[in-house]
């Protein structure tokens, strides 16, 4: 099986369409399948070419959906928070995404926020892509996870869990928002973690002395750690989007 992977895509629908085609995705007989790794929508404004994007290719069987904090945070914008523009909504892109796909005026949304939050869950990308993301998803030789998988501490300072595909919910929740390059330093699961979540330029800055995070100088390619590939390559401040295209087996 061939699996092309992408992360943090964050609505930007039209550069993940052309990094598709350049590494032949959609000319590709397969088997194949995409791995979205978590943070589809917030920044970018085609969100609902996205949305429109993912139930295409949910229909047509070759899509796979690794859960991201972003979907947490839509899910927490509209249900806790009653779709109100509070601050890690509106930083992260959260209430712009929501707005984008309800079509709402934002005035409106503002006036009426009960009414914006219950629009932004009548949504295809709460009703039917939120509830089929999945934590990670596995094969013979990796794992493809957003942040980083479930275990202790904090940061730098992250250690696995043996038991990490037993871990429940709101383990999961916290391990999407881990640095997975750095987590990696401290051993891992034995495979090679695929991840998103936060920028390679920072892998190659900290850990091969190589460019900086945002200069000029700064390397958006994936990073190659040990244990680990990281994708994320910023999308909303450099332009690039990353696919790596593997070969493995299911696990």
């Amino acid at each position: 099986m061939k699996y092309y992977a992408a992360a943090d895509v964050h609505g930007f629908t039209t550069k993940l369409r052309l990094a598709l085609e350049r590494t032949g995705f959609f000319d590709d007989a397969g088997p194949r399948r995409l791995i979205l790794l978590g943070d589809f929508f917030d920044r970018g404004h085609e969100a609902r070419q996205m949305q429109d994007f993912i139930l295409e290719h949910r229909a047509l069987g070759d899509l796979i959906l690794v859960r991201g904090n972003h979907e947490d945070l839509y899910e927490r914008l509209v249900t806790t928070d009653r779709g109100l523009p509070v601050r890690p909504h509106v930083g992260n892109g959260t209430y712009d995404t929501a707005l984008q796909l309800t079509g709402i005026d934002p005035d409106d949304a503002v006036r009426n926020n009960m009414a914006f939050a219950a629009a932004a869950r009548a949504t295809p990308y709460y009703r039917e892509i939120i509830p089929a993301t999945i934590d990670y998803f596995e094969t013979t030789h990796y794992i493809f996870v957003h942040g980083w998988i479930p275990g202790f501490g904090e940061d730098r300072a992250w250690d696995y869990d043996p038991a990490w595909r037993e871990a429940g919910p709101e383990a999961w929740r916290r391990a999407r928002w881990i640095n997975g390059m750095d987590a990696a330093q401290n051993g891992g699961p034995g495979k090679t973690v695929l991840c998103g979540h936060y920028h390679s330029s920072y892998g190659h800055a900290r850990y091969e002395n190589r460019g900086s995070e945002y200069g000029h100088d700064a390397d958006f390619s994936p990073y190659y750690g040990p244990g680990v590939i990281a994708l994320d390559a910023c999308t909303a401040y450099s332009g690039q989007l990353n696919v790596l295209v593997l070969a493995d087996e299911d696990a």
